[in-house]
């Protein structure tokens, strides 16, 4: 990986959130992306802050373990990979769509009950070998619907409202809403509506870090770290066989990672330390190089961090440069 002197997020404008990646053609710097980015050493003590750490963001799929410790707290008995299912971004990959439908008849529930948008696998190649097959968009297809599928077995269990279990008064939301408060350590700032329907509550990074960094070292046995148990144990469940998050999981030991939409990554390693950013814009491709010079940063040395941090661009089919952190 190629890591450039950090001039740019070294001269922060005020109220402007540094400059984390560039995007560098034939040499010539074509664009950037700002963002904010936190470290927290073993201890929880602030490593690294870049950016506005503490002001609260949305961290999309990233509180999805958090939700999932709800669903475990609310009294149903996942475990393995239909745990780790329950905190995915999958790909859409058979073997997810696979036993979310399980899922579903487990607990005498259908497909019809999901209330995610129906969509396409998430993974590109996926995608193109199943809309080859003549399938169409479906809500089982859709990367949150293990979550989904989750939530509803819990409400037919305890004997909520399955029709409404989206809403943020329902009783499984109000819990999972306390759950991100005490694995942030701080209240949660907003609620608003994620890209699948679910509720979203709002935190910093910070405290989004703090909370990765707490499932690591939760007791064993607790419905937090029987969450990131499930997802170590399981990572091709929490995203599919072609992603960062697989990657790193696998490859790390006891690394707990999860990405959500508009760039945002959460990391923690067993040892306590653990990271938080997100792309101000939104730009997804900057993800991996900011991650792995997070990693680096962190003191995690493998051979998954160059593969996670490589963003070539290519021009008439050849590489002519790369997307590379600034810091």
């Amino acid at each position: 990986m190629s890591v450039s002197p950090a001039t740019p997020a070294g001269s922060p404008i005020p109220g402007v959130p540094p400059v984390l990646a560039e995007v560098v053609r034939s040499g010539f710097v074509e664009g950037r992306h700002r963002g904010s980015l936190v470290l927290l050493a073993s201890d929880g003590s602030v490593e690294l802050a870049l950016g506005e750490v503490a002001a609260a963001v949305f961290p999309r799929s990233s509180n999805k373990p958090m939700q999932a410790a709800g669903v475990l707290r609310a009294g149903l008995d996942l475990a393995g990979e239909r745990l780790a299912l329950a905190a995915a971004s999958h790909s859409g990959e058979g073997f997810h769509r696979d036993l979310v439908q399980k899922m579903l008849g487990e607990y005498g529930l259908t497909a019809a009950q999901l209330q995610c948008p129906a969509d396409l696998p998430l993974d590109v190649a996926e995608a193109e070998t199943y809309l080859a097959s003549g399938a169409v968009r479906d809500r089982v297809t859709m990367n949150c619907s293990g979550k989904h599928a989750a939530m509803l077995a819990v409400c037919a269990l305890r004997g909520w409202p399955t029709e409404s279990y989206l809403d943020p008064g329902h009783p499984l939301q109000q819990l999972i809403h306390s759950v991100v408060e005490e694995a942030a350590g701080e209240p949660v700032a907003a609620v608003g509506t994620d890209g699948c329907g679910a509720p979203l509550m709002a935190i910093s990074l910070t405290g989004l870090a703090r909370a990765f960094r707490s499932f690591v070292l939760a007791a064993p046995g607790s419905a937090e770290r029987r969450v990131a148990d499930a997802m170590r144990a399981h990572p091709e469940y929490v995203a599919g066989t072609r992603r960062p998050d697989t990657w790193l999981m696998r490859e790390v030991p006891g690394a707990l990672s999860k990405m959500g939409a508009e760039a945002v990554q959460a990391v923690a390693l067993p040892d306590g330390r653990a990271l938080a950013f997100k792309i101000d814009d939104g730009g997804g491709r900057a993800l991996g190089p900011v991650l792995a010079r997070a990693l680096a940063l962190l003191g995690v040395d493998a051979p998954v961090v160059s593969r996670i941090g490589r963003a070539p661009l290519l021009g008439g089919g050849q590489e002519v440069g790369e997307i590379r952190p600034t810091f």
